[in-house]
């Protein structure tokens, strides 16, 4: 009994391994890179907050910084300190800053670095 080509159908037992490794390999990355940008979204909402405090430009650069220490503590936030939020503050005039970055190992010597860049301006210069 003779079969020709056009009677197999299906893949082969070592291309349903590959296409399993795959999907493997995206789920994992999925997992590990989620909570980073799940993470950063509560900075980004605590920024927006801060920005839309009342006379915001009023504030001094430590009633600033204490308003985002609350606000870091009540949203849980993670891998965000001091030293990456920079305020500017010129008279009428406030700037906030805050830069960062996160490596999440993912197997062995692969890992992935994001990197976060988050700002407002308010008042006016003199």
């Amino acid at each position: 009994m003779a079969y020709s080509l056009k009677n197999q159908r299906g893949l082969t037992f070592l291309s349903i391994l590959f296409i399993l490794g795959l999907l493997a390999f995206f789920v994992l990355l999925t997992l590990k890179i989620a909570p980073i940008y799940m993470n950063h979204s509560k900075v980004v909402n605590a920024l927006s907050a801060v920005e839309s405090t009342p006379d915001v430009e009023t504030l001094s650069k430590r009633d600033i910084m204490i308003s985002f220490n609350k606000r870091f503590d009540m949203n849980y936030v993670e891998n965000v300190d001091k030293n990456d939020i920079e305020i500017i503050k010129q008279g009428n005039y406030v700037k906030v800053e805050i830069v960062y970055e996160r490596v999440e190992k993912i197997i062995g010597n692969l890992s992935v670095l994001v990197e976060f860049n988050e700002s407002f301006e308010a008042g006016e210069t003199e």
